[in-house]
């Protein structure tokens, strides 16, 4: 069951998020490590850029689902990246959002906790839709409750990778 997140808890994350970046900054400058600040607040930029791509999308559910995830989902980092310039294309968001919470759950349930376990999505325009890619690489200790939530599928889902480290998959939506 999804919870709802007031205001208050959103932003105690959010800065809590940001205070931990402006120490990293603050750490490498201390330590005269100029490059290594400077290629931090780089990645900063551009995970912001992603997270302004993200927001922009006809897609509220979904964006505030991956905006949550590494407050909610513990046993994965999550990153994602938006190749969509434009606002114009409309998609299901609930059923995507659907699906992947259900995929992020059965994730959790599927892999070896506090490992280097590591999703990124990839969402990218194509002329019909909206294409998903979901690339993860970590330790699969339950195979069997990914292959069954596979074999549920509400979505148009083509598996192009899985083994003990690694599942890659892609999800399309149509075009509203």
């Amino acid at each position: 069951m999804e919870r709802d997140w007031d205001i208050v808890e959103v932003l105690r994350h959010s800065r809590h998020d940001w205070l931990n970046k402006l120490q990293l900054i603050k750490g490498n400058l201390d330590l005269n490590r100029i490059d290594r600040a400077k290629a931090v607040i780089d990645e900063i930029v551009i995970e912001a850029q992603h997270e302004t791509k993200l927001s922009n999308l006809h897609m509220p559910l979904f964006a505030s689902l991956l905006l949550k995830s590494n407050w909610i989902n513990p046993s994965f980092k999550l990153e994602y990246e938006v190749l969509i310039e434009s606002e114009s294309i409309k998609v299901d968001d609930g059923i995507m959002t659907s699906w992947t919470t259900l995929f992020f759950s059965c994730l959790n349930e599927a892999i070896e906790p506090f490992q280097e376990n590591h999703l990124s999505v990839t969402i990218e325009p194509q002329l019909d839709g909206i294409r998903f890619f979901f690339d993860f690489s970590g330790i699969i200790i339950k195979r069997e409750l990914i292959e069954k939530f596979f074999a549920d599928r509400i979505v148009d889902l083509m598996v192009k990778e899985f083994s003990d480290s690694e599942l890659i998959l892609e999800v399309f939506m149509p075009i509203l």
